[in-house]
């Protein structure tokens, strides 16, 4: 692993978001309240991206199913509650997993993330 400049840190102000490129993975970096977060841009369900998923109780949640992962440390909040009855069957296409977050450093007026070679 090795720490990879990915953005300028004046390019990712309050509230912003952006998607990276590192290696094969795409990495959404957030600045929520002034803490930037980098996570996997991919629902672990479905594989759908986290970029429109709303920011709720320290979690990001997708857009698309509303499973809620901790921005921290990637676990499950929650697991696929949507659409209401629906969500329990297309939970089961996928057991829960965790999302992907990845170390960061601001050094340098540049935003670094620590992403494990795959």
């Amino acid at each position: 692993m090795a720490w990879i400049k990915v953005l300028s840190a004046n390019a990712l102000g309050s509230g912003a978001r952006e998607v990276v490129k590192v290696g094969k993975r795409n990495i959404l970096l957030l600045n929520h309240e002034n803490q930037i977060y980098a996570v996997e841009n991919s629902c672990p369900h479905l594989k759908l991206p986290m970029k429109s998923g709303k920011i709720k109780d320290g979690a990001i949640v997708c857009s698309f199913h509303r499973s809620a992962f901790d921005l921290s440390s990637g676990e499950v909040k929650t697991w696929c509650p949507w659409p209401p009855g629906v969500g329990k069957l297309l939970s089961m296409v996928s057991e829960a997993k965790t999302l992907p977050v990845f170390p960061l450093r601001v050094e340098e007026g540049n935003i670094l993330v620590d992403v494990p070679e795959e």
